[in-house]
């Protein structure tokens, strides 16, 4: 079952001064925090949904493996606007989808594993009797949002899906810490500072040198998707010469054809993965999830308490 994200980054900012998706909280950015997060709890396919100061954003998270999406009325419309285009993309791709505005990054990846442990069709995060944040949706509660009025923002399209909320308490404060101003700003890091280390695995294939990893995947799985090198490279800010440097390094050092060029005809060349290329995808996909679930489950019963004293 494929699990998307779309996190929601295109607004002006006003209230807080500053460019509240590139803020620091430890030594990385809110943005980075929540995909480290997303990806932790085994969240396969994440969007920023960009607008105001786009290109400075996308480029900051190039090298974090997610796809961007823009909202050109940024100025004009609000919140729901922006999660309807990142939704309108997820819709299709993936069984269920989370939800978040970039403002809110301290939830857990226990959090997101908790709710993706159920079934329901749309489940809310709760702690102390307040909802929070990231949403999960099904792939038919977000088609039901997407042809919504809109009237009362993404909570409001929610309230008149026809689906039930599955509200599931969690011991998790971050669900509900947004950061709309300076004060707000401070109590997070101050939150943040307090919380306990947590385990963070990258996974690589390597030969003579690192070949494959996970914004290797991303890149492969985009090619499937769109038909185009160039297409799927856009989509990651990645320059077109830099997919496909990464494209012949994983041939040369794996000795598979992971891309076939296409040519020609009223629609122009397009591109498309080999067989070949669509298995190892699959298979790296398969041993990052189980690799990354193995890690937790060791970290849990070697580091039970962690730091000590706490």
């Amino acid at each position: 079952m494929m699990v998307g994200a779309v996190v929601v980054a295109a607004g002006l900012s006003s209230r807080m001064g500053d460019f509240k998706p590139m803020m620091l909280m430890g030594t990385i950015s809110i943005s980075q925090r929540i995909i480290a997060t997303l990806k932790q709890a085994g969240v396969s396919r994440i969007v920023f949904v960009t607008g105001h100061r786009a290109d400075e954003l996308e480029h900051h998270l190039t090298k974090n493996g997610v796809l961007f999406l823009r909202n050109p009325d940024y100025r004009s419309t609000d919140m729901f606007e922006s999660a309807c285009i990142g939704l309108g993309y997820m819709e299709s791709k993936c069984d269920r989808v989370l939800f978040t505005p970039v403002d809110i990054p301290l939830f857990t990846s226990d959090t997101v594993k908790t709710l993706l442990s159920g079934t329901a069709e749309l489940s809310v995060p709760v702690c102390n009797g307040v909802r929070g944040h990231p949403i999960l949706m099904s792939s038919d509660v977000i088609r039901r949002v997407l042809q919504d009025s809109g009237e009362g923002g993404l909570r409001g399209a929610l309230s008149r899906c026809g689906t039930e909320e599955n509200l599931i308490e969690v011991a998790d404060r971050g669900i509900l810490m947004d950061m709309d101003t300076k004060e707000d700003y401070t109590a997070l890091l101050e939150y943040h500072n307090s919380q306990l280390i947590r385990p963070a695995v990258q996974v690589a294939w390597v030969k003579e040198k690192i070949f494959f990893n996970a914004q290797t995947a991303l890149l492969l799985s985009l090619i499937d998707e769109l038909g185009s090198v160039s297409r799927a490279c856009k989509r990651m800010q990645l320059s077109y010469s830099s997919g496909w440097n990464r494209i012949r390094t994983v041939e040369e050092q794996s000795g598979i054809c992971l891309v076939r060029r296409n040519q020609g005809g009223a629609r122009g060349s397009s591109s498309s993965l080999t067989q070949d290329g669509r298995r190892l995808l699959h298979a790296f996909e398969r041993y990052e999830a189980a690799v990354r679930q193995a890690s937790a489950e060791l970290y849990r019963t070697m580091f039970p308490e962690w730091p000590p004293g706490e």
